[in-house]
């Protein structure tokens, strides 16, 4: 995944950079202090994120949306700005988040996994470029505390309204995602998901005990969570465990 950072301020500019490059696996191609500069940048070049400070030279980030708005490829644009005033013109815009200064962590790295998560989901095959790869490294959120995770250590996750539980050997982990988001960060040939309500680490399986209506539930090993294939899921999954 491709982006561009614009912001006139260095220190600004630093810090976002180092915090994306930390909680993801977006490249960041450019950075930009003008608006103008990035019109003319992307009139040549294809990107699949902006980083977008609303009080810059030449332009301000709100025209500048609003030109990208019109463009038949468009990009997802995130705000950065330290006044909330322009929250609602920025979603008009369609914006995909809008982050207020100073940066908080935990924030940044929560939209980071939702962006990367859109990315993957709405990326098709005829595109020009693959879709992004999803890491083998998860951030997981406790509290105020970002814990850098293998995905290997995963047992599996659970959907709880509007957020996902995330089980691993050490803990629970809370994660304001959708499960299609949180599954799509994951290796697609490490986990499934059984259940619109599950995925699960293949893994991590030790048993597949058969259930009623022909469907099955998973135990998995040093966890006592037993985990329903759905009977919409039962056919794929034999095939896919050679049953």
């Amino acid at each position: 995944m491709r982006a561009i950072i614009v912001e006139d301020e260095v220190l600004a500019r630093e810090e976002l950079e180092y915090l994306i490059t930390e909680h993801s696996q977006i490249g960041i191609v450019e950075r930009f202090e003008d608006g103008l500069d990035v019109l003319k940048y992307l009139q040549e070049h294809e990107v699949d994120a902006i980083f977008l400070d609303i009080n810059i030279p030449s332009l301000d980030g709100m025209l500048l949306a609003n030109n990208i708005s019109k463009f038949a490829r468009k990009p997802f644009i995130i705000f950065t700005t330290a006044y909330k005033e322009h929250a609602a013109q920025a979603f008009e815009l369609e914006a995909f988040d809008y982050i207020l200064k100073p940066y908080d962590e935990r924030r940044i790295a929560a939209m980071l996994h939702k962006l990367e998560a859109a990315y993957t989901r709405n990326e098709k095959p005829s595109d020009r470029r693959p879709a992004a790869t999803p890491s083998k490294r998860i951030n997981l959120l406790k509290n105020d505390n970002i814990i850098v995770t293998d995905s290997g250590e995963i047992y599996y996750a659970e959907a709880q309204e509007k957020v996902t539980q995330v089980y691993t050997k050490s803990g629970q982990y809370t994660m304001p995602m959708s499960i299609s988001e949180f599954h799509a960060m994951l290796p697609q040939d490490q986990f499934y998901r059984s259940h619109r309500s599950f995925t699960v680490n293949l893994k991590q399986i030790h048993e597949i005990v058969p259930w009623f209506n022909n469907t099955y539930l998973l135990r998995l090993r040093d966890c006592d969570k037993e985990i329903p294939v759905s009977r919409s899921k039962v056919k794929e999954f034999r095939q896919l465990m050679h049953l």
